[in-house]
């Protein structure tokens, strides 16, 4: 694990004047460059060839016969993202000054330990605190939960299934994406393993250490929250919810219809979010898990939690809370507060506030009060 020391030691050489904020071409962001031109700083993507027109063409920062548009003023375009961890990216990166966001995609595309051992560029959030959202890791977010009494659904062996459980392991082929799957028996989940195997959607590798847990009915919600150090308050954001191909459209279908074999495996791939607000009451069973959270982050992990995080939960029947997943940074469904911020974001601040701005005012904050060291790893 790179020292925060050795990041300490990056930031003497850096103008922070100049900073530049940084972001992988993928997952939030133009969620952090919309909120970086909020705050006025200058921004860069990396992006990857065949993929980079997002970020090159489409929301590039422009003048049109006097209109200004555009939130990604840089870019630096690599043949595949796990090239940004060459020593030329990286020493290019920091003599841009650049502060880096990290985001799922990075994490996935570039590899955690490269992340944790070699990128030598100041991240804006909890280096250390990353590797918890790998499930196969003995101290993943599983273990973090039981440990800081946060409630997790209950986790079964295949053997012993004898309740609908949901299977979660990653997909095949798509590595960012989940090849999850619902069983309710042991001969179910034997059926349909098999089954997915033979198909290439799932891996019998992957399946041996996929994590099976009782399947929780009600509505999910990911709250967005964000931890100052500098300040030493929780925040909360926003909170979105997602669509998942191709379960929502199989979701709509009568129940009278009967499908063909090939579309009865729904493939539950995130690919939107939409907004949402809750109860008020159901606010305050929410917050005391947050806190449980960032309690125990402080007390385990170097630096704590820093920035935005999420806690991605299911209500039961009872109005219970169920936490099925954590991510320790900005997470996925923060592109639908850009510009016009989040409910809860917006009433605190009494002003439009994103994750992606809500980070780039920390960072301005550190800068203006000589505190970066507090928010970078």
């Amino acid at each position: 694990m790179i020292a925060r020391s050795e990041i300490e030691e990056v930031l003497v050489d850096y103008d922070l004047d100049k900073v530049i904020v940084g972001v992988l071409g993928s997952h939030s962001a133009l969620d952090v460059c919309d909120g970086a031109k909020e705050e006025g700083f200058k921004t860069l993507v990396i992006a990857e060839k065949g993929r980079e027109e997002l970020y090159t063409k489409y929301f590039i920062r422009k003048e049109i016969n006097g209109l200004q548009k555009g939130v990604v003023d840089e870019n630096l375009v690599v043949s595949r993202f796990a090239d940004m961890m060459s020593d030329t990216i990286q020493d290019e990166l920091r003599s841009r000054n650049t502060l880096f966001i990290p985001n799922r995609s990075f994490v996935v595309y570039t590899g955690i330990d490269n992340v944790e051992d070699r990128f030598k560029v100041p991240l804006v959030g909890s280096r250390d605190m990353l590797r918890i959202e790998e499930r196969e890791e003995e101290k993943s977010y599983y273990w973090l939960c039981e440990q800081a009494g946060i409630p997790t659904p209950e986790e079964y062996k295949a053997e012993d299934i004898d309740t609908l459980v949901m299977v979660k392991l990653p997909h095949a082929k798509m590595r960012l994406e989940r090849g999850f799957f619902t069983a309710k028996d042991r001969a179910e989940y034997r059926e349909k393993s098999q089954r997915l195997i033979q198909k290439g959607i799932i891996t019998a590798d992957d399946l041996a250490n996929a994590r099976i847990e009782r399947y929780v009915i009600g509505p999910v919600f990911n709250f967005d929250f964000f931890y100052s150090p500098i300040d030493d308050e929780l925040e909360l954001l926003g909170v979105d919810w997602r669509f998942e191909s191709n379960l929502d459209g199989m979701a709509r279908i009568p129940r009278t219809q009967e499908l063909p074999e090939k579309l009865r495996d729904p493939l539950m791939i995130v690919v939107g979010h939409a907004s949402a607000t809750l109860r008020e009451s159901l606010l305050n069973r929410v917050m005391p898990i947050a806190e449980r959270f960032v309690k125990f982050a402080k007390e385990e992990y170097s630096a704590g939690i820093i920035g935005p995080f999420c806690l991605q939960t299911i209500v039961d029947e009872n109005m219970d809370f169920w936490v099925y997943d954590i991510a320790t940074r900005i997470g996925g469904g923060t592109n639908i507060h850009m510009y016009g911020g989040h409910p809860y974001g917006n009433a605190l601040f009494r002003t439009n506030m994103s994750s992606g701005r809500r980070l780039a005012l920390e960072i301005r904050r550190a800068i203006a009060l000589d505190k970066v060291d507090k928010i970078v790893t």
